[in-house]
């Protein structure tokens, strides 16, 4: 097993407000855990950070280099906008459907970056349904949340 395993989430209390987000990257046997967070932020950009964070930490690590990425991640917003929506985005200047300008363009940028870089795998999975690393996740984001209280 070469794959990568990614876990991610983020949140915010009130939306806006203060935010965090958190990451496990399982590699060889390891589960490496990051957090981090703002004072004043909105729930899906905490879920694009924590997907730009874990794709960073595995593109600046050179013995990760060229292995398949599995992202287990429980924001539909995150995971159908980097495998479906971003497409037509690009294709019609970062408009919308209803040719607004698309939120968070900055962070879908550094994303599709990092994503086209890479052999990703999007996967959802259910927050808040047991799921181990997922958990951690959350707990590392309520973490970084209560320092800005």
């Amino acid at each position: 097993m070469n794959e990568i395993i990614v876990y991610t989430d983020g949140g915010c209390s009130g939306n806006p407000g203060p935010g965090g987000w958190g990451i496990v990257v399982i590699a060889d046997g390891v589960a490496k855990q990051l957090s981090g967070g703002e004072a004043l932020t909105t729930n899906n950009k905490m879920e694009l950070s924590a997907a730009i964070a874990a794709l960073s930490v595995i593109k600046n690590t050179p013995s990760f280099a060229g292995r398949k990425v599995i992202v287990n991640i429980d924001s539909q917003y995150v995971k159908n906008g980097i495998t479906q929506w971003i497409h037509s985005w690009k294709a019609k200047g970062w408009k919308t459907a209803d040719k607004k300008p698309v939120k968070n363009q900055e962070l879908w940028v550094q994303l599709d970056a990092l994503n086209s870089s890479m052999d990703v795998e999007w996967n959802w999975v259910k927050g808040h349904a047991g799921i181990e690393y997922n958990e951690v996740c959350d707990q590392l984001c309520q973490q970084e949340i209560a320092k800005f209280r």
